[in-house]
Protein backbone atom coordinates (compact mmCIF):
# COMPACT_ATOMS: atom_id res chain seq x y z
CA UNK A 1 0.00 0.00 0.00
CA UNK A 2 1.31 3.34 -1.45
CA UNK A 3 0.28 6.06 1.49
CA UNK A 4 1.21 10.41 1.14
CA UNK A 5 -0.57 12.13 3.65
CA UNK A 6 1.63 15.42 2.78
CA UNK A 7 1.51 17.28 -0.43
CA UNK A 8 0.90 20.65 -2.02
CA UNK A 9 -1.01 22.08 -4.85
CA UNK A 10 -0.52 25.08 -6.88
CA UNK A 11 -4.40 25.27 -6.47
CA UNK A 12 -4.13 25.83 -3.10
CA UNK A 13 -0.64 27.16 -2.13
CA UNK A 14 3.07 26.58 -3.52
CA UNK A 15 2.73 23.37 -5.29
CA UNK A 16 4.20 22.86 -8.87
CA UNK A 17 0.92 21.37 -10.20
CA UNK A 18 -2.71 21.97 -10.28
CA UNK A 19 -5.10 19.92 -8.19
CA UNK A 20 -6.20 18.05 -10.67
CA UNK A 21 -2.75 17.52 -12.28
CA UNK A 22 -1.55 15.96 -8.32
CA UNK A 23 -4.43 13.43 -8.55
CA UNK A 24 -3.53 12.54 -12.16
CA UNK A 25 0.14 12.01 -10.93
CA UNK A 26 -0.48 10.25 -7.70
CA UNK A 27 -3.22 7.74 -9.79
CA UNK A 28 0.85 7.31 -12.34
CA UNK A 29 2.03 6.27 -9.27
CA UNK A 30 -0.39 3.84 -7.65
CA UNK A 31 -0.57 5.93 -4.65
CA UNK A 32 -3.51 4.21 -2.42
CA UNK A 33 -4.32 7.07 0.36
CA UNK A 34 -3.16 10.63 0.37
CA UNK A 35 -4.00 13.85 1.72
CA UNK A 36 -3.63 17.38 -0.19
CA UNK A 37 -2.58 20.05 2.71
CA UNK A 38 -2.18 22.93 1.20
CA UNK A 39 -1.15 25.62 3.47
CA UNK A 40 -3.94 27.95 5.68
CA UNK A 41 -6.62 26.77 2.27
CA UNK A 42 -8.91 24.38 2.55
CA UNK A 43 -11.42 25.92 -0.32
CA UNK A 44 -10.56 23.26 -2.64
CA UNK A 45 -11.22 20.00 -0.33
CA UNK A 46 -14.34 19.30 -1.59
CA UNK A 47 -12.46 18.99 -5.18
CA UNK A 48 -9.80 16.96 -4.23
CA UNK A 49 -12.23 14.86 -2.29
CA UNK A 50 -14.06 14.49 -5.75
CA UNK A 51 -10.85 13.82 -7.53
CA UNK A 52 -9.77 11.27 -5.83
CA UNK A 53 -13.12 9.20 -5.87
CA UNK A 54 -13.02 9.01 -9.40
CA UNK A 55 -9.21 8.02 -9.51
CA UNK A 56 -9.89 5.25 -7.04
CA UNK A 57 -7.35 6.49 -4.50
CA UNK A 58 -8.68 6.93 -0.32
CA UNK A 59 -8.66 10.65 0.76
CA UNK A 60 -8.47 12.43 4.02
CA UNK A 61 -8.91 15.97 4.03
CA UNK A 62 -6.23 17.71 4.98
CA UNK A 63 -4.08 21.00 5.93
CA UNK A 64 -1.10 22.04 6.81
CA UNK A 65 -1.34 25.33 9.12
CA UNK A 66 2.08 27.68 10.60
CA UNK A 67 1.50 28.33 13.92
CA UNK A 68 3.25 30.94 16.39
CA UNK A 69 4.85 29.02 19.24
CA UNK A 70 6.51 30.69 22.03
CA UNK A 71 9.65 29.10 23.27
CA UNK A 72 12.19 30.61 25.72
CA UNK A 73 11.22 34.23 25.04
CA UNK A 74 11.09 34.29 21.38
CA UNK A 75 8.43 33.38 18.46
CA UNK A 76 8.96 29.89 17.08
CA UNK A 77 7.31 29.18 13.61
CA UNK A 78 5.72 25.65 13.47
CA UNK A 79 3.90 23.69 10.80
CA UNK A 80 0.74 21.33 12.04
CA UNK A 81 -1.15 19.20 9.78
CA UNK A 82 -5.01 18.82 9.91
CA UNK A 83 -6.10 15.63 8.95
CA UNK A 84 -10.09 14.10 8.82
CA UNK A 85 -11.67 17.44 9.62
CA UNK A 86 -15.11 18.80 7.65
CA UNK A 87 -14.18 21.23 5.24
CA UNK A 88 -17.45 22.81 5.71
CA UNK A 89 -16.89 23.97 8.97
CA UNK A 90 -17.96 27.65 9.12
CA UNK A 91 -15.32 28.74 11.84
CA UNK A 92 -12.45 27.08 10.48
CA UNK A 93 -13.33 28.11 6.70
CA UNK A 94 -13.77 31.55 8.42
CA UNK A 95 -10.41 31.97 10.04
CA UNK A 96 -8.28 30.14 7.09
CA UNK A 97 -9.83 33.23 4.85
CA UNK A 98 -7.75 35.92 7.53
CA UNK A 99 -4.92 34.26 7.57
CA UNK A 100 -4.76 34.08 3.70
CA UNK A 101 -5.79 37.81 3.13
CA UNK A 102 -2.68 38.13 5.72
CA UNK A 103 -0.46 36.31 3.76
CA UNK A 104 -1.23 38.96 0.75
CA UNK A 105 -0.38 41.87 2.63
CA UNK A 106 3.04 39.75 4.13
CA UNK A 107 3.79 39.12 0.51
CA UNK A 108 3.71 42.93 -0.59
CA UNK A 109 5.51 43.84 2.80
CA UNK A 110 8.31 41.99 1.86
CA UNK A 111 8.42 43.37 -1.65
CA UNK A 112 8.97 46.45 0.02
CA UNK A 113 11.66 45.01 2.25
CA UNK A 114 13.37 43.73 -0.93
CA UNK A 115 13.01 46.81 -2.48
CA UNK A 116 15.01 48.37 0.31
CA UNK A 117 17.90 46.13 0.12
CA UNK A 118 17.97 46.00 -3.75
CA UNK A 119 18.68 49.98 -3.38
CA UNK A 120 21.07 49.65 -1.36
CA UNK A 121 23.00 47.36 -4.03
CA UNK A 122 21.73 49.57 -6.66
CA UNK A 123 19.55 46.96 -8.33
CA UNK A 124 16.19 47.64 -10.10
CA UNK A 125 13.17 47.82 -7.88
CA UNK A 126 9.95 45.10 -8.39
CA UNK A 127 7.79 47.03 -9.22
CA UNK A 128 2.99 46.06 -9.61
CA UNK A 129 4.01 44.87 -12.56
CA UNK A 130 6.32 42.67 -10.87
CA UNK A 131 3.56 41.33 -8.34
CA UNK A 132 1.50 40.34 -11.23
CA UNK A 133 3.99 38.60 -12.85
CA UNK A 134 4.78 36.58 -9.35
CA UNK A 135 0.68 35.44 -9.53
CA UNK A 136 0.60 34.39 -12.80
CA UNK A 137 -0.08 30.65 -13.04
CA UNK A 138 -0.84 30.74 -8.52
CA UNK A 139 -4.28 30.04 -7.89
CA UNK A 140 -3.57 30.14 -4.28
CA UNK A 141 -2.01 32.91 -1.94
CA UNK A 142 1.60 34.44 -2.41
CA UNK A 143 4.15 33.29 -0.48
CA UNK A 144 7.80 33.39 -0.43
CA UNK A 145 9.08 30.26 -2.33
CA UNK A 146 6.95 32.12 -5.08
CA UNK A 147 8.86 35.37 -4.28
CA UNK A 148 12.73 33.48 -4.20
CA UNK A 149 11.79 31.75 -7.68
CA UNK A 150 10.45 35.23 -9.11
CA UNK A 151 14.11 36.15 -8.12
CA UNK A 152 15.66 32.82 -10.12
CA UNK A 153 13.63 34.14 -12.95
CA UNK A 154 14.80 37.43 -12.77
CA UNK A 155 18.29 36.42 -12.50
CA UNK A 156 18.68 38.29 -9.32
CA UNK A 157 19.80 35.00 -7.80
CA UNK A 158 21.25 31.49 -9.08
CA UNK A 159 18.34 29.11 -6.94
CA UNK A 160 15.24 29.14 -4.79
CA UNK A 161 17.83 28.76 -1.54
CA UNK A 162 20.24 31.58 -2.93
CA UNK A 163 16.92 33.81 -2.69
CA UNK A 164 16.47 32.89 0.89
CA UNK A 165 19.84 33.27 2.15
CA UNK A 166 19.96 36.05 0.75
CA UNK A 167 17.31 37.73 1.00
CA UNK A 168 14.02 36.54 2.12
CA UNK A 169 15.37 35.42 5.55
CA UNK A 170 16.34 39.37 6.23
CA UNK A 171 13.67 40.33 4.47
CA UNK A 172 10.93 38.28 6.02
CA UNK A 173 7.72 39.68 7.51
CA UNK A 174 5.58 37.58 10.73
CA UNK A 175 3.42 35.12 9.39
CA UNK A 176 -0.03 35.63 10.99
CA UNK A 177 0.13 34.81 14.57
CA UNK A 178 -1.95 31.49 14.96
CA UNK A 179 -1.52 30.03 18.66
CA UNK A 180 -1.08 25.97 18.86
CA UNK A 181 -4.27 26.30 20.92
CA UNK A 182 -6.44 28.00 18.46
CA UNK A 183 -5.41 25.78 15.70
CA UNK A 184 -5.87 22.11 17.72
CA UNK A 185 -9.71 23.91 18.73
CA UNK A 186 -10.42 24.62 15.17
CA UNK A 187 -9.48 21.56 13.86
CA UNK A 188 -10.45 19.62 16.61
CA UNK A 189 -14.16 21.16 16.81
CA UNK A 190 -14.43 20.30 13.02
CA UNK A 191 -14.35 16.81 13.92
CA UNK A 192 -10.22 16.47 12.79
CA UNK A 193 -7.06 15.69 13.98
CA UNK A 194 -3.64 18.24 14.55
CA UNK A 195 -0.11 16.16 14.03
CA UNK A 196 3.02 18.34 14.21
CA UNK A 197 4.49 18.26 10.71
CA UNK A 198 8.36 17.49 10.15
CA UNK A 199 9.53 18.01 14.10
CA UNK A 200 13.21 17.65 12.69
CA UNK A 201 13.42 19.23 9.58
CA UNK A 202 16.81 20.46 8.87
CA UNK A 203 15.78 22.54 5.93
CA UNK A 204 11.74 23.62 7.02
CA UNK A 205 9.86 25.20 9.81
CA UNK A 206 10.34 22.72 12.48
CA UNK A 207 12.02 21.96 16.09
CA UNK A 208 15.37 22.54 14.64
CA UNK A 209 15.36 25.83 15.25
CA UNK A 210 14.93 25.50 19.02
CA UNK A 211 17.46 22.52 19.34
CA UNK A 212 18.47 19.38 16.95
CA UNK A 213 18.68 17.08 19.97
CA UNK A 214 15.54 15.10 19.43
CA UNK A 215 15.33 14.14 23.03
CA UNK A 216 15.31 17.76 23.74
CA UNK A 217 12.74 18.18 21.18
CA UNK A 218 10.23 15.73 22.36
CA UNK A 219 10.61 17.04 25.98
CA UNK A 220 9.23 20.20 24.54
CA UNK A 221 6.38 18.03 22.58
CA UNK A 222 5.83 16.61 26.27
CA UNK A 223 5.55 19.66 28.14
CA UNK A 224 4.20 22.44 26.30
CA UNK A 225 2.18 20.39 22.89
CA UNK A 226 0.64 16.84 24.33
CA UNK A 227 -2.69 19.11 25.31
CA UNK A 228 -2.92 19.83 21.63
CA UNK A 229 -1.79 17.60 19.32
CA UNK A 230 -3.14 14.28 18.35
CA UNK A 231 -0.01 12.97 16.31
CA UNK A 232 3.37 13.43 15.15
CA UNK A 233 4.93 13.35 10.96
CA UNK A 234 6.94 10.41 11.77
CA UNK A 235 8.21 9.59 7.65
CA UNK A 236 8.97 12.91 5.87
CA UNK A 237 11.18 13.06 2.64
CA UNK A 238 14.13 14.57 5.08
CA UNK A 239 13.57 12.75 7.65
CA UNK A 240 16.67 10.11 8.58
CA UNK A 241 16.21 7.13 10.22
CA UNK A 242 17.27 7.95 13.41
CA UNK A 243 14.38 10.77 13.87
CA UNK A 244 11.36 8.43 12.22
CA UNK A 245 12.46 5.72 14.75
CA UNK A 246 12.60 8.31 17.78
CA UNK A 247 9.14 9.29 16.56
CA UNK A 248 7.82 6.38 16.27
CA UNK A 249 9.22 5.03 19.68
CA UNK A 250 7.44 8.66 21.21
CA UNK A 251 3.93 8.27 19.35
CA UNK A 252 3.44 4.59 20.91
CA UNK A 253 4.41 5.53 24.57
CA UNK A 254 1.98 8.22 24.38
CA UNK A 255 -0.16 7.04 22.31
CA UNK A 256 -0.19 9.64 19.54
CA UNK A 257 -1.07 9.35 15.62
CA UNK A 258 1.62 8.40 13.30
CA UNK A 259 1.62 10.47 9.89
CA UNK A 260 4.14 10.39 7.15
CA UNK A 261 4.55 12.23 3.61
CA UNK A 262 6.76 13.61 1.43
CA UNK A 263 5.98 17.31 1.37
CA UNK A 264 5.95 17.25 -2.46
CA UNK A 265 6.00 20.45 -4.28
CA UNK A 266 6.20 19.23 -7.10
CA UNK A 267 9.91 20.43 -7.27
CA UNK A 268 11.33 17.62 -7.52
CA UNK A 269 8.04 15.37 -7.85
CA UNK A 270 8.53 13.33 -4.57
CA UNK A 271 4.94 11.96 -4.26
CA UNK A 272 4.49 8.49 -3.04
CA UNK A 273 8.48 8.53 -2.21
CA UNK A 274 8.13 8.28 1.60
CA UNK A 275 8.10 4.69 2.49
CA UNK A 276 4.92 5.17 5.19
CA UNK A 277 3.94 1.57 6.58
CA UNK A 278 0.39 0.65 6.09
CA UNK A 279 -0.55 0.93 9.54
CA UNK A 280 -0.80 4.48 8.94
CA UNK A 281 -3.74 4.01 7.03
CA UNK A 282 -5.37 1.97 10.13
CA UNK A 283 -5.33 4.75 12.42
CA UNK A 284 -8.02 6.66 10.41
CA UNK A 285 -11.13 5.78 9.62
CA UNK A 286 -13.01 4.69 6.40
Amino acid sequence: MKIDLHIHSRTGSDGGLSLEEVFDEAARRNIDLMSVTDHDNIEHQPEAVRLAAGQGIRYITGVELNVTFPHAGKSVSLDYLGYGYDPDDAALREKLRVVREHREVRARRIMDNLNAEFCKEGLPLLSGEDLDRMQEGIDGALSRPHIADYLVKKGVVGSRQAAFDKYLVKCDVPKYPLSLEEAAGLVRQAGGKLALAHPNDPHGTSLVSVTADLAAQTGIITERMLGYIDGIECWHSRADADTTAHYVAFCRRHHLLMTGGSDCHQKPLLMGSVDVPEFVAGQFPV
